[in-house]
């Protein structure tokens, strides 16, 4: 590896990790802000508007996808595959925060606040990391790029529309009120 690509390396590597802390601190900032905001719809958009599975994917969705933005202009001459590596950390986020917090529910009966902080975490770390990987590696087709961005429209479309009309599915359901979504 020459020096150039090491150094490449190290830069991505430092954002991905900066991106660790920014996504998981502003993404626990999104748990509270619909709450503070007088429960605006607009700002349900965009923050976990109730206590169900589903919105609490907004957490890591819109912090990630606002670190992106950022990082962009700094790595963009600096990475391969910038877009697919955001938009598969994006999707990793969900993913491992539903499948670890419904496996440990499981089989302990009930939720514990700090194990729910500590996956969302995880997912955070592993989708930064994942990203970094996919972004230090070889060049993908340009087409891999305009595929992602309609996941990432797609993505964002869903857990819009999904907080104003959810199916009535216990992923969405919250388990405190025993609603689901919010109203206009």
């Amino acid at each position: 590896m020459n020096k150039r690509t090491r150094v490449m390396k190290k830069l991505v590597l430092r954002w991905e990790i900066s991106g660790i802390i920014f996504v998981f601190l502003v993404g626990a900032l999104l748990h509270f802000v619909f709450e503070w905001s007088g429960e605006s719809s607009i700002v349900g958009l965009f923050a976990s508007a109730n206590e169900s599975v589903w919105e609490h994917f907004k957490q890591g969705f819109w912090p990630m996808c606002l670190f992106a933005a950022i990082e962009y202009g700094f790595l963009r001459d600096h990475t391969n595959n910038f877009l697919v590596a955001k938009v598969v950390a994006v999707y990793i986020i969900p993913i491992i925060t539903g499948l670890v917090f419904y496996a440990y529910t499981a089989v302990i009966g009930e939720e514990i606040l700090i194990v729910d902080i500590l996956i969302f975490l995880l997912a955070v770390i592993v989708g930064q990391l994942t990203s970094y990987k996919i972004m230090t590696s070889p060049k993908l087709p340009k087409y891999t790029s305009f595929i992602s961005l309609a996941f990432i429209i797609l993505l964002a479309l869903i857990l819009m529309l999904f907080t104003f009309y959810p199916p009535h599915l216990p992923i969405f359901l919250d388990g405190n009120t025993g609603t689901y979504g919010i109203s206009w």
